[in-house]
């Protein structure tokens, strides 16, 4: 999927009456691909995608992506989320990065049915976001439930959801594995937000901080992240966690889609600073940015590959193996790094030109950067491929 650079619109204080969000109708794709490219330094100054654009990205589907059928969602296959999500990020990474959780309501379908009715009560398209990190241990209520206290970091969309989820660790022996805490969800409104997010990146994303002080949360509203679904429906058979790459992951792939289409922009259309020959006319930029190409499409390929065959097995009723899960991690680590390189390419091409802060690679590479040092992909992931590779026991929370 080849996206036309929308990157270099110039933001202004005044949004046309087109793109407020001053109506229930649905919203397509690129109507709301609009919106994030005229309001992208809004969400960079004030350091979270405000309310009313979480409002349409629920009317582009965004957050009914993950909601189970029976509740009125979409429970749409992977491989259509992250293309959504793809698109998204090819106008900003902080919004593709907020719209990604989108597929966190895939975790609430670990929760008894019950407590899921009652999140969709009012609808399908709920915002679930969450800090599980650290894990704060909790202690028995008076009168049942959990005793909850703490502080959780990176808590992505925090200031747009629904409800919202913490670690919690209540010392049972079903209290989690590594990397797969249990999380208790309560109301957004239930939960302290510490506003303390200021990074070079994905400034927009509004990771903040969430405080608890003593609040209660009984047994139905908690699950283990990466758990048994309670749902029976396709969607929730697929691989939890490495979904949950897969998401934050494939928003490189947009950024990198972005960053060679401003590089293409740069080839011609200006005379150099120095009066040397344009761009387009050097053997070297031409060479670069084909290498460049065919660097993204083929990590988009391996990724998109292994994506829908898992997909294909699960929807013919089979479980996914190991040595499936395990290549949807290794397709997530490799295409958000492969997807970085990218930038870093067509940084480099942009010459002395990219290196001001207003011109458009330099937030692509700033958010591009952020991307690989999620946990999620980290360098260990290619260890864990390893290990299942040649048959031993991969690091603990792989699979």
């Amino acid at each position: 999927m080849r996206a036309t650079a929308t990157a270099i619109a110039p933001q202004t204080g005044h949004h046309p009456a087109s793109l407020q969000a001053d109506s229930n109708d649905d919203l397509t794709l690129d109507e709301l691909v609009e919106v994030i490219v005229a309001r992208r330094d809004e969400f960079e100054r004030l350091s979270h995608v405000p309310r009313d654009v979480i409002d349409m990205f629920k009317r582009a589907g965004i957050y009914r992506a993950a909601t189970p059928k029976r509740f009125g969602g979409d429970a749409r296959p992977p491989a259509e989320f992250l293309r959504m999500i793809e698109r998204i990020a090819t106008a900003d990474g902080s919004a593709a990065w907020v719209a990604s959780f989108g597929s966190a309501n895939i975790y609430l379908a670990a929760l008894p049915l019950e407590t899921q009715a009652k999140i969709y009560a009012s609808g399908p398209d709920q915002a679930f976001g969450a800090g599980l990190f650290p894990v704060q241990k909790v202690q028995p209520a008076e009168g049942g439930g959990w005793l909850v206290e703490g502080t959780w970091k990176f808590a992505s969309g925090c200031k747009g959801a629904d409800w919202l989820g913490v670690g919690i660790d209540t010392g049972a022996k079903d209290g989690g594995a590594p990397g797969k805490p249990r999380t208790a969800v309560f109301r957004a409104a239930d939960i302290e937000i510490v506003e303390n997010w200021s990074v070079v990146g994905m400034q927009g994303t509004g990771s903040h901080d969430l405080r608890l002080k003593g609040n209660v949360v009984s047994d139905e509203w908690t699950f283990v992240r990466g758990g048994p679904a309670t749902v029976d429906e396709p969607l929730y058979r697929y691989p939890t966690v490495a979904y949950a790459a897969q998401v934050l992951a494939v928003v490189n792939l947009g950024l990198a889609r972005a960053a060679l289409d401003v590089a293409n922009q740069m080839s011609g259309g200006r005379r150099t600073t120095t009066g040397a020959p344009q761009l387009a006319d050097r053997a070297y930029y031409r060479i670069e940015l084909a290498k460049a190409e065919a660097q993204l499409r083929s990590a988009r390929a391996f990724f998109y590959e292994a994506t829908e065959s898992v997909w294909e097995s699960i929807a013919a009723g089979n479980n996914a193996t190991p040595d499936q899960v395990s290549l949807l991690r290794l397709a997530a680590t490799q295409v958000a790094r492969e997807g970085a390189d990218v930038v870093m390419r067509a940084y480099r091409l942009g010459g002395t030109m990219a290196i001001y802060r207003t011109h458009p690679l330099q937030r692509i590479l700033r958010d591009a950067i952020v991307v690989t040092q999620h946990a999620f992909l980290a360098e260990g992931n290619y260890d864990g491929a390893g290990a299942v590779f040649v048959g031993v026991p991969p690091i603990p929370g792989y699979l």
